[in-house]
């Protein structure tokens, strides 16, 4: 029986030259789901792979601007920091062997899916559509 088209992959994105630059570090056969701008010093903004979390860091972790992968598999914990009523922040928190790295997103909603979109990758699970 044949099989029905599958549907393009629609990346979500706060900035396109960020796109651009997180799309350029890419491995072939990794779909990247969203690029989210995030306020604060340290990361200036985050890729969400199918494989991976690739974030650029402005110095915070390196002492030089770099981009920095996290693959699925070392991350140990995610965290929504918790304000009162659930995913109003726009924080997350991502533990890892190499230690614990921080966003804090444009918007509450992108902090849900990607908390959620995380967990799934973590736990095999099929993702979360993107926030419309």
């Amino acid at each position: 029986m044949p099989q029905p088209p599958q549907q393009p992959i629609r990346t979500a994105y706060d900035n396109e030259s960020q796109y651009r630059r997180i799309a350029a570090y890419l491995i072939p056969g990794e779909t990247l789901h969203a690029v989210y701008d995030c306020k604060g010093a340290g990361t200036g903004f985050v890729g969400i792979t199918d494989q991976r979390i690739i974030l650029y860091d402005q110095g915070l972790f390196l002492k030089k601007k770099s981009m920095v992968s996290i693959p699925y598999h070392q991350i140990i914990a995610v965290a929504s920091a918790d304000e009162g009523v659930i995913f109003q922040t726009s924080e997350l928190v991502l533990i890892t062997a190499a230690g614990r790295f921080t966003f804090e997103f444009r918007g509450a909603e992108k902090a849900h899916w990607a908390y959620r979109f995380i967990m799934h990758q973590i736990m095999n699970q099929p993702h979360p559509q993107l926030p419309q």
